[in-house]
């Protein structure tokens, strides 16, 4: 039995999306195109945090989510007392999530391979979660509460996902902004 074999189930998958090698061409085709928009110059160094010494994206995760949550609870507790705001949460999550998009693209083009296939993944999975969460938007702005609750609670599911990925690259991998002042040992 192989020391992969005693891993948690979801650690192990990790480990194979970080050896998924056949992500290695969607990493490529993308790269340039990242580092174009979103990696190059000040408007790289603005995007991941060089100015603040720490990674810009999970702080700006936290809108997103947060807002996102927010609304699930409002949905599960309030059972359509509180739909409005419901809506409201889900659309300034939606609006967050551009700039927060761009933050971890910019983060991405400094990583290596390993990091590149899973932030790829990451990347694909808000985006499910993005698409479920305008859905989710539009059928509360129809009018339909239940459809819209159910759209954003299978967001909820797969935003966690996308979340776990990103909570892995951030603390497993270490990928982020990080002033080289932190390393510096005081007494």
């Amino acid at each position: 039995m192989s020391s992969l074999d005693r891993l948690p189930t979801l650690v192990h998958l990790t480990r194979r999306l970080e050896d998924a090698e056949a992500l290695d061409g969607a990493v490529h085709a993308l790269e340039p195109h990242v580092r174009n928009l979103f990696a190059s110059g000040a408007r790289g160094a603005v995007l991941r945090g060089d100015w603040l010494g720490h990674a810009l994206h999970p702080a700006m995760t936290d809108l997103v989510l947060g807002s996102w949550t927010s609304a699930t609870v409002l949905d599960v507790v309030g059972r359509g007392r509180w739909s409005e705001a419901a809506q409201t949460l889900v659309g300034t999550g939606l609006v967050a999530f551009g700039p927060t998009a761009w933050t971890g693209w910019a983060q991405w083009s400094e990583t290596g391979p390993r990091d590149k296939r899973v932030g790829l993944v990451h990347a694909v999975t808000n985006g499910v979660a993005v698409g479920l969460y305008a859905s989710s938007y539009v059928a509360r702005r129809k009018g339909n509460q239940a459809s819209g609750t159910g759209l954003a609670l299978l967001g909820a599911a797969v935003a966690k996902a996308g979340a776990y990925l990103g909570g892995h690259l951030a603390t497993s991998r270490n990928v982020g902004t990080h002033h080289p002042e932190f390393d510096a040992t005081t007494t």
